[in-house]
């Protein structure tokens, strides 16, 4: 099992105002969430059930007694009497050919490795949904900035297109354009608040509380590196190491066994047993046909039993554990191809994410000097209030996609690290690494004035004016 362990016990800093980073987040998660803990549950009842197969392959003790007091009333005129009558005894056998009792310890043995790998896996996706509500809250946090910095613009705009339009230099309908381009930028800071307040609560379902800030990505920090390895040796990592693919072969492996397991009901059984007996009587009465005293007795033989007719039953049994091993090999198929599928999706997904952060930081470059240009046009008359109105709302598109690109590249990264089974706690480490220090505070709702806003104000890994702050978190570079 790949060794997913805390770095650190948590203490009450954890519930301080302080702000918390991924690893805070993971560490309070490895204590509390269900998932986990259902995982680890299960993981040790199948490994106690170890213990439960093998005693059937132990010789098995019992001690016996009996106590017992009787009146005797015979018929005529004879006189009634007495008897106390105690007896005792120990009981052994041993099985000496149990073909099924060895089956089942073989199948309690496989199931507990395949519960140790099912754990294994429950602690790896832990790091991807932990990574996943972690960075759906700063890149929620991101949207609510722009929005609200794309609001502020379009304000102003507003602002300078009514002045304009009550001096008489523009038409109405050009004011009328930046109202509805307001309005809407309006209606995109409530949804970015409200998808905010419901990314947070994901968190929340990890750790069973309320997070207050977290850590933000550090831009400045960030580099994405490419897969150094080529598909077909990130798919064969993949199929050597992936744990849910490791534990499905060991279900298969267990399914088998149950065939083999059915099948025992048509074979003999040999037990090696044993006693030895006392017992003591002792009557009220003196009589030559009753007699007082002890008696001792001792047993050891085999016991054979073949079985000849069930009524079809065991017949029945191998049957359905022949189907149920098909139905295994072709489940494990689906998570063979599933796998491979998963491999070369995250694979290239891995690309596509270094490309898009690089397209889109050229675009965010391009978007600004667009909208410089189309603003110096628009003071000269040259360009209208809807090309101003245009480029503004594509500037800040632009600053949206790029910082959704860089989270996407960290977790395409991460997911790529799961498939092929290598994702640990160092990589969740290394990402941690790539983390601001500067909080990101967590929201609450005022709704003055109808409209739904964060108090106070989200604050981002990226600067609203358009400046570069963190731009990612350089701890998911680790080679593949």
């Amino acid at each position: 099992m790949l060794a997913l362990a805390l770095t650190g016990m948590l203490s009450a800093s954890v519930h301080s105002v302080q702000a918390e980073d991924l690893l805070d987040i993971y560490n309070e998660a490895y204590l509390r969430d269900p998932v986990v803990l259902q995982a680890k549950a299960n993981r040790d009842r199948a490994v106690a059930a170890i213990d439960e197969a093998t005693a059937a392959l132990l010789p098995q003790l019992n001690l016996t007694g009996s106590l017992n007091y009787t009146r005797i009333n015979p018929a005529g005129d004879t006189s009634s009497y007495n008897n106390r009558a105690a007896a005792g005894g120990i009981d052994l056998s041993q099985a000496i050919w149990r073909h099924s009792s060895w089956v089942n310890r073989d199948i309690a043995t496989k199931t507990a490795a395949q519960q140790e790998l099912v754990y294994a896996d429950a602690l790896q996706q832990l790091i991807i949904r932990v990574s996943t509500a972690y960075f759906n809250v700063l890149n929620a946090l991101d949207t609510v900035t722009f929005a609200k910095a794309n609001q502020a613009a379009l304000k102003r705009q507003l602002d300078e297109a009514t002045r304009r339009f009550h001096v008489g230099l523009i038409a109405e309908t050009d004011q009328l354009e930046a109202q509805a381009a307001y309005d809407l930028a309006t209606a995109q800071v409530i949804t970015a608040e409200n998808n905010l307040i419901n990314s947070y609560e994901e968190i929340r379902k990890l750790i069973g509380r309320q997070v207050t800030e977290l850590n933000a990505l550090d831009e400045a920090r960030f580099s994405p590196m490419p897969v150094v390895r080529s598909i077909s040796q990130v798919v064969a990592e993949a199929e050597q190491n992936n744990l849910n693919l490791q534990a499905n072969i060991i279900s298969r492996d267990i399914a088998k066994d149950q065939i083999t397991l059915a099948q025992t009901g048509h074979e003999p059984t040999l037990d090696l047993v044993g006693s030895v007996q006392m017992a003591n009587n002792n009557y009220s009465v003196d009589s030559p046909s009753l007699q007082d005293g002890s008696s001792n007795n001792a047993s050891v033989g085999v016991a054979l039993n073949f079985p000849l007719f069930s009524g079809g039953a065991v017949s029945s049994q191998v049957e359905q554990a022949q189907h149920n091993y098909v139905a295994a090999s072709e489940a494990l198929e689906l998570v063979h191809r599933t796998m491979i599928s998963d491999a070369n999706n995250n694979y290239n997904n891995v690309q596509a994410a270094i490309s898009s952060v690089i397209a889109y930081q050229q675009t965010e470059r391009s978007a600004q000097s667009a909208l410089e240009a189309t603003q110096a046009g628009y003071e000269v008359g040259t360009r209208t209030i809807s090309d101003v109105l245009d480029a503004t709302q594509q500037l800040y598109s632009a600053k949206q996609s790029l910082s959704a690109a860089r989270f996407n590249y960290i977790m395409s990264r991460l997911q790529l690290l799961y498939t092929q089974g290598t994702l640990s706690l160092d990589e969740i480490e290394a990402v941690n690494r790539g983390l601001k220090r500067t909080a990101t505070s967590a929201p609450t709702i005022s709704h003055a004035n109808g409209q739904g806003a964060f108090t106070p104000a989200a604050n981002s890994s990226n600067n609203a004016d358009g400046s570069n702050g963190a731009d990612g978190s350089n701890g998911a570079n680790s080679n593949n």
